[in-house]
């Protein structure tokens, strides 16, 4: 089961990855030039394998953060009802959110960035708490 699990798991990100390219130019986040660096340069998210060595502490943080949270997110999102696969692919995201304003409060020297990640992770926390609340109510 767990490796079915695995397989289900990996074709969904393969297939959410495959949607980025499928997605008209238009509807695609505009990021600002100083978001974007070199790993990045085409547009899409690349999350180095087990080579992080090259990285501060705080780009390392974030990437373990994001990494604590995708596998929750596309098992999530592999829920056979729309509406659930949405809320619990949402959870993750949350989740995810929550860790890298961590990792602000942790190493950002920026006052109004810290207020930032203050403000997501207080509003992150609530939302997860109506979307898991939501999904016990909705889910059979």
């Amino acid at each position: 089961m767990k490796t079915i699990l695995k397989f289900v798991v990996a074709a969904a990100a393969v297939s959410t990855f495959g949607l980025a390219a499928a997605t008209p130019a238009s509807a695609q986040m505009t990021m600002p030039e100083a978001c974007k660096s070199e790993t990045a340069a085409s547009g899409t998210m690349q999350m180095p394998g087990g080579d992080m060595g090259r990285m501060a502490e705080h780009q390392k943080a974030m990437m373990e953060g994001m990494r604590e949270t995708e596998p929750a997110m596309m098992q999530g999102m592999m829920a056979k009802d729309p509406d659930v696969a949405f809320v619990c692919g949402m959870i993750a995201h949350h989740t995810a959110a929550i860790n890298m304003s961590e990792v602000e409060l942790k190493y950002g020297d920026d006052q109004q960035a810290k207020s930032m990640a203050e403000k997501i992770i207080e509003a992150q926390k609530k939302e997860i708490e109506e979307m898991t609340n939501w999904v016990k109510e909705h889910s059979n």
